[in-house]
């Protein structure tokens, strides 16, 4: 198959962090033997070549001002739940831009006698619409990928919601990596028959058990080698629940006065975050890294005790990559019962699942982890065990393939 992809995010150069999920899914799918041409926005900070890891590159510039590069790679929203002004300043250039780029590969593998045979767009907003638009105009099948901050708008915003039926009336085929997304996906006119769930995956060989890289981790930061460290990985917005483990923080070191946090990433939310350590007192013994490349976020998973992901529904999350890369690093989780963490944790199985915004929940599961650690341990290989046997990028793509097969023959899922 020869597939063409519409992202408008993903890692801006080798190892960064923003949107890994894209460059897996376009490489996995093009080490099948497809052919891949993945087309996003040009980024100021980008380091790509034209083709990497099988996949054909391409950026297409929109911005008459350099102030309007603001579309996609994580900054077109604040805290995931709101479009920045400059972004609604952004789209009048970046739509049109980004359907003349897939018109233009349209044309020229047509030309060259090589045609796509489907357009995918990752994302149903902003993504969707130009993509539809190409992929009627060259009589293609249309392939739907939703991710999370695309359905909030269209749940939140009429005009978005509109958009969003339009291109789910086209699409031949919609994916969506958990099932709480495909549902709502559904309810904003995803065709349920051809929805298929396709949860992402994670390179069990990169997010390991490795104590050496544990140590380096903790020597490098500062921290002992027996303080138990709990690490909370993601974008510093809202829906991550950052400040739910801020405030469960004060009861984990009652019971454990050692215990670090370690809160890794970026985003709006950070002076928030620190201000809120500040005023509960707890700021010495929590510590923000800022953005890791892939390489140390995966020692930072290597050298966490209990990995704790507190997502709340403020904005809507799918399935976030970094419980997939904690479970193949083996580590004991704690994680909130929302979006898809149910899909790939059962209770006192795989990890600890607690309610929503309950801080007295998730610290009682953090202390128990820390002083239970037959527990912590069993409940991390059996998290490995199952990224293993089911959840890695090979069967992720796999699952993309039959997808495409389907929209291909006009079949549902």
């Amino acid at each position: 198959m020869r597939i063409l992809m519409l992202a408008s995010s993903l890692p801006k150069y080798p190892r960064e962090t923003t949107a890994p999920f894209i460059e897996e899914i376009a490489a996995g799918i093009a080490a099948r033997g497809h052919h891949v041409t993945l087309v996003a926005p040009w980024h100021p900070d980008l380091r790509r070549q034209p083709r990497e890891r099988g996949i054909e590159l391409r950026f297409f510039r929109y911005a008459p001002h350099p102030a309007l590069n603001i579309w996609g790679y994580a900054q077109s929203l604040q805290s995931d739940t709101q479009v920045r002004e400059r972004a609604w300043l952004a789209a009048p250039f970046a739509l049109p831009a980004s359907w003349l780029a897939l018109q233009r590969e349209l044309q020229q593998a047509r030309a060259a006698g090589r045609p796509f045979d489907l357009v995918q767009a990752h994302w149903v907003l902003p993504n969707g619409p130009p993509a539809a638009l190409a992929a009627l105009a060259a009589r293609l099948p249309l392939v739907v990928s939703l991710h999370g901050s695309d359905i909030y708008l269209a749940e939140t915003q009429r005009f978005m919601g509109t958009l969003a039926g339009f291109v789910f009336r086209r699409a031949a085929v919609v994916t969506a990596c958990s099932a709480d997304l495909s549902m709502r996906g559904v309810r904003l006119g995803a065709n349920p028959a051809r929805t298929f769930v396709i949860p992402y995956g994670v390179n069990p060989a990169q997010f390991r058990p490795d104590p050496a890289a544990a140590r380096q981790f903790r020597a490098e930061w500062g921290i002992p080698a027996d303080a138990p460290l709990v690490l909370g990985l993601g974008r510093l917005v809202a829906k991550k629940g950052f400040s739910v483990v801020l405030d469960a923080w004060p009861a984990v070191l009652r019971m454990h006065p050692t215990a670090r946090l370690v809160i890794v990433g970026y985003g709006d939310l950070r002076p928030a975050l620190e201000a809120q350590a500040a005023r509960l007192g707890i700021a010495p013994a929590v510590l923000f890294t800022g953005q890791l490349d892939r390489e140390r976020t995966a020692m930072a998973m290597a050298a966490a005790d209990v990995f704790a992901l507190p997502i709340v529904r403020d904005g809507v999350d799918g399935l976030p990559n970094v419980l997939l890369e904690a479970m193949g690093a083996a580590r004991p989780i704690v994680a909130a019962r929302v979006a898809g963490v149910p899909d790939v944790i059962d209770d006192g199985v795989h990890g600890l699942i607690v309610p929503e915004r309950d801080a007295g929940a998730l610290a009682a599961a953090i202390g128990r982890l820390i002083a239970d650690r037959e527990l912590a341990v069993r409940l991390g290989e059996a998290a490995r065990r199952r990224i293993v046997i089911e959840l890695t990028w090979e069967k992720t793509a796999a699952r993309y393939e039959a997808a495409f097969a389907a929209a291909l023959r006009g079949e549902g899922g």
